[in-house]
């Protein structure tokens, strides 16, 4: 990111700090990049006018006229609450100092609550879930992917809502939250008790004929390091082929799937292509050598996203996998995560990515070798058997004649 394009962002930050004249002053931006970790220290910036004379004016009157008492702090959480929704981003957005701690430990898989990725569909405006993460109170409750949260302990939540409808399900162990969710045009009520989350990010076996399977829930932090343990531990069981699944992955850390495509792409193979503001390409090579050599098919739905597309992409576009299921969600942004002095954050969209081919995956998704929609049935059990799992038998089928 450049100095301009630094200082920028820090305008926007400062603008609304000056004009609400709070007292604290930031003079830094800590930057944690999903593409690699760095620290970049801004300068101040002036403002330069425009909005911050408006909202000084309207400052003005309510300091002459307002009633009430004034919480400076809450009119700076709104204001710029108020000036990053009008960007129209969906995955832009401010977060205070505690909303940003319980995001930060989320990426990190440690949290409470009952177990659920959650997503936001601007389309219907609606709170969507991704999928329950497996064993905890969510996916014992019979909670489903593609569920839609409509209120919250009797509070009703919009797409726009997605964070304060997130802290709302988290809470102290051993209390209960009440979900009403929307399911196939039905109105279904969950009582659930919160519980210590555990997140195993990667999960293998082998299959008939020394098939090995590798699923992903996230691409949170360690989960490559995990994938490597993983598909060493199913190198020494002999398989000879892999099947990879990504459903249900809602994405994480773009590092992650970085590393994991590294480790099954040959070396100087390009992984992913990404541009910013500007149109400036920047390309990104495997630099070691694969891990493993065998026949792998990539099972995908169209709750694969994010991070999961990048591998996806990765994967199809050098001819190293075989996409079976469904298109995936198409989410080909990126964005930056900006920490304030005082613990607040800023996550923006900084940077739109491509497949290896200069395919454009945002709004779009990635389409599948192999076209497999997943089977009535399947889609309302809580826990699908692999032999009810048309999408796994397909790819088993696929991967059996390669």
């Amino acid at each position: 990111m450049d100095t301009e394009k630094r200082q920028s962002i820090y305008r926007v930050v400062m603008l609304v700090v000056i004009v609400v004249t709070i007292t604290f002053i930031c003079t830094t931006l800590f930057i944690y990049k999903y593409v690699g970790n760095n620290t970049k220290y801004l300068p101040m910036v002036a403002n330069d006018g425009g909005i911050s004379s408006n909202l000084a004016s309207f400052k003005k009157i309510i300091d002459q006229k307002f009633l009430g008492e004034i919480d400076d702090k809450k009119v700076l959480e709104e204001t710029i609450k108020g000036y990053i929704k009008g960007l129209g981003d969906p995955y832009t957005e401010y977060m205070t100092k505690e909303e940003m701690e319980e995001f930060t430990s989320d990426v990190m898989g440690n949290f409470t609550g009952i177990g659920i990725y959650l997503t936001k569909d601007t389309e219907k405006n609606a709170v969507i879930v991704i999928s329950p993460i497996k064993d905890t109170p969510a996916h014992k409750a019979g909670i489903l992917p593609g569920d839609i949260i409509t209120k919250i302990d009797d509070i009703s939540y919009t797409a726009e809502q997605l964070t304060e409808a997130s802290n709302k399900i988290k809470g102290e162990v051993g209390t209960k939250v009440k979900l009403e969710i929307l399911r196939n045009n039905s109105t279904i009520t969950f009582e659930v008790t919160r519980e210590n989350i555990k997140v195993n990010h990667v999960e293998s076996k082998v299959l008939q004929d020394n098939i090995g399977y590798i699923e992903f829930n996230s691409f949170d932090e360690g989960c490559s390091k995990e994938f490597k343990e993983k598909l060493e531990e199913l190198k020494d069981k002999n398989i000879t082929s892999l099947i990879i699944d990504i459903r249900n992955n809602g994405g994480g850390l773009v590092d992650e799937a970085i590393t994991i495509a590294d480790y099954l792409i040959p070396k100087d193979d390009t992984l992913l292509i990404t541009t910013d503001k500007n149109g400036k390409e920047e390309i990104t090579k495997a630099k070691q050598d694969v891990l493993i050599n065998l026949p792998i098919v990539l099972l995908t739905n169209e709750s694969s996203a994010s991070a999961s597309e990048i591998l996806a992409g990765a994967l199809k576009d050098n001819n190293k996998a075989t996409i079976v299921g469904t298109t995936t969600y198409g989410k080909g942004v990126i964005q930056e995560l900006l920490t304030l002095t005082d613990g607040s954050g800023l996550k923006i969209t900084t940077n739109e990515y491509y497949t290896p081919n200069h395919n454009k995956i945002n709004k779009i998704g990635i389409k599948p070798d192999i076209e497999e929609q997943l089977n009535e049935q399947a889609k309302e059990s809580i826990v699908i058997e692999e032999e009810n799992d048309n999408q796994l038998q397909k790819a088993i089928e696929v991967i059996r004649k390669k």
